[in-house]
């Protein structure tokens, strides 16, 4: 039954099982096993992110299309969704709508990148992909009166999805709306990326591997690579929109910094490294280290320095305003002793 729901892709090395079963556990329980509201709103992020960047990995590391417009259909998805809020109420329904319009526009604006710019290689698709992303950011950012500009928009969600619907204590935690929106987040994750994975693992999935290793070779045996290439273009695309109406529902503000931000690329790109590209698992490992990062290493470090304290040197270098520099340092230090990423790297000892 779980190798079924899992595709057939199975992690195929007990660490790699392991790990992954222990994050399962602690997002799963995250409202029951963690106190306050940082470590909720962390496991609601890594639940969008996992989904954020197994969406991209399935652009670069299963067909070997190099995209940097990714953030772009994250934030036509979140767009979707504080628009529809803002104008129809905080219903579901305007949720559900704003979910599939930006679907719907993500899928549009992809299918037309994918047929006009798929024809080209690698780097000259990564740069127009880029300018397109840019320019959507520029328009976000103008059209204020619409989408709110640099400010951006806050806007309501249904009532019972929020910590003003109080609903008793269960296993001693009070539950609460805000509970009900992170399983929500939990659960509707979990399907896009059982979906994902179902993908990869598809004859679809295969021949874009094999276009992947020698798009020449695909074409000859009579494969249509830009056909290929432009619905997994949109499926990505797709995805990521739904990624950000989740990202969306959650956080209750929307704009150009949050979620059309370069700055978000380049995490999502991050994220698929050090994970392992070509493996949707490799999206659980990355996406969770690196925004487990990102919101305590300044805290660890803080620590640190004070633990350290009287000693030379080391409390400045541990200094909390440096986190950025060690977060550099850690990534460089996972490409070096990680190349395929940590999962390429726990499957290939799990085989020696």
């Amino acid at each position: 039954m779980i190798v079924k729901l899992l595709s057939g892709d199975q992690p195929r090395s007990p660490i790699l099982t392991a790990i992954l079963l222990l994050i399962l556990v602690c997002l799963a329980g995250a409202p029951f096993i963690f106190d306050g509201v940082r470590p909720l709103d962390t496991a609601a992020r890594i639940c969008i992110f996992i989904v954020l960047v197994a969406s991209y990995d399935l652009l670069l590391g299963y067909g070997g299309i190099v995209s940097f417009a990714h953030t772009m259909f994250f934030g036509l998805g979140a767009y979707g969704v504080a628009l529809a809020s803002t104008h129809m109420g905080r219903g579901f329904d305007a949720l559900l709508v704003g979910s599939i319009a930006g679907a719907l526009a993500a899928v549009v604006l992809a299918l037309l990148i994918g047929l006009f710019s798929l024809r080209v290689r690698a780097i000259f698709f990564a740069m127009i992909t880029l300018a397109v992303a840019s320019a959507v950011a520029v328009l976000v950012s103008q059209f204020s009166g619409l989408t709110g500009g640099e400010d951006g928009l806050t806007y309501k969600i249904p009532r019972v999805l929020t910590s003003a619907n109080r609903m008793g204590e269960f296993l001693g935690t009070k539950i609460s709306g805000k509970i009900l929106n992170y399983y929500l987040i939990f659960f509707a994750s979990l399907a896009l990326f059982l979906i994902l994975l179902r993908i990869v693992n598809s004859p679809f999935g295969r021949v874009l591997q094999a276009i992947r290793e020698n798009d020449f070779r695909a074409e000859a045996i009579g494969y249509r690579v830009v056909w290929y290439r432009t619905v997994a273009t949109c499926l990505s695309a797709a995805t990521a929109a739904l990624a950000g109406s989740l990202f969306a529902i959650w956080l209750r503000y929307v704009g150009p910094d949050t979620t059309l931000s370069f700055e978000i690329m380049l995490d999502i790109l991050l994220m698929v490294v050090i994970g392992g590209m070509g493996t949707m698992y490799g999206a659980v490992i990355g996406a969770v280290l690196f925004i487990m990062a990102q919101t305590y290493l300044q805290n660890l470090m803080g620590v640190a320095s004070e633990a350290t304290h009287g000693l030379p040197l080391l409390p400045d270098l541990l200094e909390p305003d440096r986190w950025l520099m060690w977060l550099g340092i850690l990534f460089i230090l996972s490409v070096y002793f990680f190349p395929t990423g940590i999962v390429g790297r726990l499957r290939e000892r799990s085989t020696s």
